[in-house]
């Protein structure tokens, strides 16, 4: 369900799928991960054809996933010139949403910007889906290709939520287009490469590159997601783990309204027939997340919301072919496939250090939900005001210097205290069982919209959400408020020490 479906490259609580150890580092290595999958299963498995209808396992569902195409878009870079020795004034390290907004808004207010990525012009494989309000709030609503006027919660078999806030799909390829015309308009610079490491000096950085080029900077911005490669952390990392596997398909039909987005849904009765993932399904559940195109054309994806540690792929895809079978709905053809793994909660960053992070290597993904897009996007100004206020302020500051001060408008202490709440949040959360989990989103679901829009979309800060906390504690049933009192004091008690001791 999460804004920004990425993998992460220490997955070692996965199981090995079908014999391919399944530890993929970037958004396209899961995209290479099917090709050498299929690989193994065509070995044990009969070929099934493109137009053939879903059959009762997971290794006929990997059958129908097509080749993989990576789509490019057809600009013409401006390249980086190495020989010419430039110091520029920020390096931006990936070429994902968070990353391309800061370079494009650093390089209109007239500073020199390299964006340094492998695929600088391919278009992002996974789908971003958002609430319309967080882009509109952006000026991005053109960016959205489709669009719900609402989303819907199935609580279980009898229990249904309407929720009143329209839901949209990222146009991905608008989305990177918009940018890259910005960033080359202002003058953006490219260049196409890894960054090895990042030697510091006291007025800039040297950010060696696999291809022996070598990129001086006096800011550099780390934004590659998950990976962790150049941003710091000094205590042990130990998130909780979203995991997730969609495919975008034709299909003969389903019975899901097309005018609602299927938010989640809990679910468990297609498990009926199969006793041992009903069991593993009622410890650590999953759900549905469904955007229905048309009457034949869906995206569907299987989630753990969080788990330490995370249920394995295998897993996941087992649960959602015993769902789609029970649904009726039969396959025809696939699109696309994401396997999405995100890292939740664990610890900052170090704050401050010498690289500026944005995204999933600054721990900004929702430790409740997951949700990070609309966030890292509505963040980006922030960084670029900043690093613009401190590069062309009269004040001289050394490099560790400017990064503290970016790294403090990124992470204000209100922001922390946010971050600390939502962390609290997951902890309760990871102790739920199926049961739990119900009764937990139907009393979530129940609050006034301001609060449930507000937890989703990071809006509220600490006072409103300790009001959040206390009306959702008198929504819950009385067997919820035990499981909270029971389950959430020793989190909430390491929140509340964690919050004392966290001070500018």
């Amino acid at each position: 369900m999460d804004t920004l479906l990425k993998t992460h490259n220490k997955l070692e609580f996965l199981h090995p799928l079908h014999g391919f150890s399944e530890k993929v580092s970037n958004l396209n290595s899961s995209k290479l991960q099917n090709q050498e999958l299929r690989c193994g299963l065509r070995k044990s498995h009969m070929k099934l054809s493109r137009t053939a209808l879903i059959k009762a396992s997971s290794s006929a569902l990997l059958e129908l996933v097509p080749e993989t195409k990576k789509e490019s878009l057809d600009f013409e870079l401006p390249m980086y010139d190495p020989s010419k020795g430039l110091v520029v004034d920020l390096a931006v390290v990936g070429g994902g949403p968070a990353g391309l907004a800061v370079a494009q808004q650093v390089s209109a207010a007239g500073l020199s910007v390299c964006s340094i990525d492998p695929s600088p012009k391919l278009i992002w494989p996974n789908n971003y889906g958002v609430w319309v309000d967080e882009f509109e709030a952006m000026d991005l609503l053109d960016c959205l290709d489709t669009t719900w006027s609402g989303a819907v919660v199935f609580i279980d078999e009898q229990t249904k939520k309407d929720l009143d806030r329209p839901y949209g799909r990222v146009n991905r390829k608008q989305l990177k287009s918009k940018m890259l015309q910005k960033c080359i308009s202002n003058g953006v610079k490219f260049h196409q490469a890894k960054v090895n490491k990042v030697i510091h000096e006291e007025d800039k950085s040297l950010l060696i590159c696999n291809d022996g080029v070598t990129i001086q900077a006096a800011v550099v911005l780390d934004a590659t997601g998950f990976s962790r490669c150049l941003v710091q952390y000094d205590k042990p990392y130990n998130p909780g783990y979203q995991v997730a596997y969609g495919i975008l398909a034709e299909v003969e039909e389903h019975p899901f309204d097309v005018d609602k987005m299927v938010f989640m849904d809990w679910r468990d009765s297609h498990l009926n027939n199969n006793i041992e993932l009903k069991e593993r399904n009622a410890r650590i559940p999953t759900f549905l997340y469904a955007m229905p195109f048309s009457s034949n054309r869906i995206f569907l994806e299987e989630t753990s919301l969080v788990a330490r540690p995370g249920v394995p792929m295998k897993d996941i895809q087992d649960r959602m072919v015993a769902r789609l079978r029970h649904l009726g709905i039969k396959i025809k053809s696939i699109e696309e496939d994401e396997h999405c793994v995100i890292p939740m909660g664990g610890p900052l960053p170090v704050l401050p250090q010498r690289v500026v992070g944005i995204g999933g290597t600054a721990g900004m993904v929702h430790p409740s939900t997951g949700y990070m897009v609309a966030r890292t996007l509505a963040a980006a100004p922030i960084v670029a005001n900043a690093i613009v206020q401190y590069l062309g302020s009269d004040r001289i500051l050394s490099g560790n210097e400017l990064s503290a001060e970016v790294w403090k408008d990124l992470w204000p202490i209100e922001r922390r205290r946010q971050r600390e709440f939502f962390c609290f949040g997951m902890a309760i959360l990871l102790k739920l069982d199926l049961k739990s989990t119900r009764r937990f989103f139907n009393a979530f679901f129940d609050l006034e919209p301001r609060y449930w829009h507000g937890f989703l979309s990071s809006r509220l800060f600490l006072p409103d959400l300790v009001f959040f906390g206390l009306s959702l504690f008198s929504h819950a049933s009385n067997a919820s408020r035990i499981e909270i009192m029971a389950k959430g004091t020793l989190p909430l008690v390491k929140m509340i020490n964690n919050l004392i001791q966290d001070r500018d």
